[in-house]
């Protein structure tokens, strides 16, 4: 998928450019890109980057953006905290 192609090659982009140690802020904010699939594109990114990466902090959004019970996809915006070693 186009969108999920994109997220990989920016953040392949950013981890290329990081010194070792750097930090990296990455964030989505589709629906359809479960808080798992984003991980695991962030790791096909780590890996055609040559890098290690280790998450520091999972990001979601905060209290002024609830989420109804009846409506869990409403919880879309994600993101990871994470060093470029």
């Amino acid at each position: 998928d186009r969108a999920l192609r994109g997220y990989k090659d920016i953040n392949l982009l950013a981890m290329q450019l990081l010194q070792p140690g750097g930090i990296l802020a990455t964030f989505s904010c589709s629906g359809l890109v479960s808080a798992d699939l984003f991980q695991k594109v962030i790791f096909g990114a780590a890996v055609d980057a040559g890098r290690a990466v280790q998450i520091l902090e999972w990001l979601k959004q905060d209290r002024d953006h609830p989420v109804a019970i009846t409506f869990p996809e409403g919880e879309y915006l994600k993101g990871l905290l994470c060093r470029v070693l």
